[in-house]
């Protein structure tokens, strides 16, 4: 009965029990490899993303559509005793299940990693959590929260004291990608062995993971960073700086680049400045660079000076919108956008899968579904 038509992923059957972003963020980069994905959704309401607009499209959450494309949606009340059987036998069928529950509620219906593992020995169990399942099993793990309290505003913000989140859930995020990571190296096992196994992430681990030389500078030196704005704490010039007509971004690297910088600056005599001479320095006297930079990014427009610094090798940019962002994908050849039509020949533009693969590339062949749109062709494999 699988729906999957091809894809490196071709015949591995997901059962997708995850809401909100993580586990259906995770599971869709799934579907995207040819991974047959069923949604199971509550009655009623389904996702608790269907309802987070604006903005909408065709009726829909644009939120619920960024995360759920290549799915089928079937409708199960787990507290009802049939639609409890047929979530069991879907497990019984699958190869992954995703769950982002609170710790205990799939236990609730019989459908936990134990009772799992019984009906299915090679299942790749994959339970996505805020803090884990031990003490702080009982915790909330929305991703605001996470941000705060495991550390990453903390290291956000124009300076201190002025704590910000990143613009997206981006723990979410991270999180649902170390899902698909450990997924993926659970079904190489079990390909191997035909063992199943429990892969367990928590948002609070990804994030402390994914702050990489922040929290490595920690754990390794005790060192505490703190907020420092668009200022980096081991490189410099690393900043947002203020062009003629707005900011630009600067992202020096080495001392060849920053050489770079200087002539192409007609700053010269920054290059020969001795407090500049290394990395070290320069990220010592931060402050004064950063004056004597803008005094002379002071003359020609953020577009100007990316023009003229890039082809020198200096990482610049000016601060793009969405739009402008994606205009730029489109300007050196990539393919940001992925038009996915649906079965009445409607069609959706969605973000593209970034994955290239020359050989199995990401398919997009169904549009996010609708609540319950498969619930009859599920229900009647699953009776069956």
């Amino acid at each position: 009965m699988s729906a999957a038509t091809g894809g490196p992923l071709s015949g591995v059957l997901v059962a997708d029990f995850g809401r909100v972003l993580a586990a259906p963020y995770a599971t869709m980069l799934l579907a995207d490899l040819g991974a047959d994905v069923i949604k199971v959704e509550r009655p009623g309401t389904g996702d608790d993303t269907r309802a987070w607009g604006p903005p909408q499209v065709q009726g829909e959450a644009t939120y619920y559509l960024s995360v759920n494309r290549n799915k089928r949606s079937v409708v199960l009340d787990l507290r009802d005793e049939t639609d409890r059987r047929r979530a069991t036998e879907l497990v019984r069928r699958s190869d992954v299940l995703f769950e982002n529950f609170r710790s205990g509620t799939m236990e609730k219906y019989d459908l936990g990693y134990d009772r799992a593992r019984e009906l299915n020995p090679g299942l790749v169990y994959c339970s996505v959590t805020g803090f884990g399942a031990g003490a702080g099993a009982a915790l909330p793990g929305y991703d605001l929260l996470i941000q705060a309290v495991g550390g990453l505003m903390s290291v956000t913000g124009p300076s201190p004291g002025r704590p910000v989140k990143t613009g997206v859930a981006l723990v979410d995020v991270l999180t649902g990608l170390h899902a698909v990571t450990g997924a993926l190296a659970a079904l190489r096992h079990c390909d191997a062995t035909g063992e199943g196994q429990h892969v367990q992430v928590d948002l609070l681990s990804c994030l402390l993971s994914s702050m990489v030389n922040q929290a490595g500078g920690y754990t390794l030196a005790g060192s505490v960073p703190g907020i420092m704005g668009n200022r980096h704490p081991s490189i410099a010039p690393y900043d947002v700086f203020k062009a003629a007509d707005g900011p630009l971004v600067i992202a020096v690297g080495n001392d060849r680049q920053f050489a770079m910088l200087c002539q192409g600056a007609d700053a010269m005599d920054l290059a020969a400045d001795p407090r500049f001479a290394t990395n070290a320095g320069r990220v010592a006297h931060v402050d004064a660079l950063t004056a004597a930079l803008e005094a002379s990014l002071a003359k020609r427009s953020a577009a100007e000076w990316f023009e003229l610094l890039t082809p020198l090798g200096v990482p610049c940019g000016p601060v793009n919108d969405l739009a402008q962002a994606f205009g730029l994908a489109h300007t050196l050849g990539l393919s940001p956008r992925a038009t996915v039509t649906g079965p009445d020949g409607s069609a959706m533009d969605l973000v593209a899968n970034p994955i290239g693969l020359s050989g199995t590339p990401p398919r997009y062949e169904r549009c996010p579904p609708r609540l319950g749109e498969h619930s009859e062709d599920i229900n009647t494999w699953l009776d069956s």
